[in-house]
């Protein structure tokens, strides 16, 4: 049997919109949306969340409950949380220029791409067969989707997810298949 995975990114929020990086209190604007997308997700065997307020509410607005899995935090941005990318390149830019370029380069007392793609991908080699929906941060999206398809590192800032979409993943034996991400309501 195939092991099927739905990444679900989070609604819309304050840290989203200001390219804040996240510190795990900030919320979603309005779960409306979120509510109207339930539909659109298919029925799934188990339900993990990433720690954090956006994903768990963004959860409760699609009906879903789940448990939190510490393995699918966001990249911790260390001294930078709760800062924006604006702000932390004012005072910090050559920094953030190497973390951004750098997969090993690790932010001030947090972790680097490199280190968040193995978490990410360690949790996704033990996700069992059937369908899990998964409610997490762009970049646990990111770091999974890097693993699944064994690509290099340095494209993880180059993959873009938006907000409430799906991206699914398919496979067995380590072997993933990637369905592009969808948006969870009409445009």
């Amino acid at each position: 049997m195939t092991s099927r995975l739905v990444l679900v990114s989070p609604a819309i929020g304050p840290a989203l919109r200001e390219a804040r990086f996240y510190d795990g209190s900030s919320s979603i604007d309005e779960a409306g949306a979120a509510r109207a997308a339930a539909a659109a997700l298919p029925e799934a065997a188990r339900v993990v969340l990433s720690p954090g307020a956006r994903c768990r509410d963004t959860a409760e607005a699609l009906g879903l409950r789940g448990a939190v899995a510490a393995e699918l935090a966001p990249l911790d941005a260390g001294r930078w949380r709760g800062r924006t990318l604006a702000e932390v390149g004012a005072a910090e830019g050559e920094a953030l220029a190497r973390w951004l370029a750098d997969p090993e380069y690790t932010a001030p007392g947090g972790e680097s791409v490199r280190q968040v793609r193995a978490r990410v991908g360690h949790w996704l080699e033990s996700v069992p067969e059937g369908r899990t929906v998964a409610v997490v941060e762009p970049e646990v999206v990111r770091a999974a989707v890097v693993h699944a398809l064994g690509l290099p590192a340095e494209t993880f800032w180059r993959l873009d997810v938006a907000p409430l979409t799906a991206t699914e993943l398919s496979g067995r034996a380590g072997r993933w298949n990637l369905r592009l991400g969808r948006p969870l309501m009409g445009e």
